[in-house]
């Protein structure tokens, strides 16, 4: 899934929050990101990895966390 697939799929399915996520990646205000594996960001998993793929793209690093503590 491209980032243009993705922003329009977050749009329509009224995801401001994932959307908000893409915009400060792109502003360079997201640096970092810290994660449980087990969740993810998205419910839907093609969606969690292409945002994943594309917070990463615009120099996100993606930190995971341990999920025991």
């Amino acid at each position: 899934m491209t980032k243009d697939e993705l922003v329009q799929t977050l749009e329509r399915e009224g995801m401001t929050e994932a959307l908000e996520l893409i915009e400060d990646a792109e502003k360079g205000s997201l640096t970092a990101l810290e994660l449980a594996p087990s969740l993810g960001l998205l419910r839907n998993d093609e969606w969690n990895e292409a945002l994943l793929n594309v917070l990463q793209s615009e120099g996100v690093e993606i930190i995971y966390v341990d999920e025991e503590n």
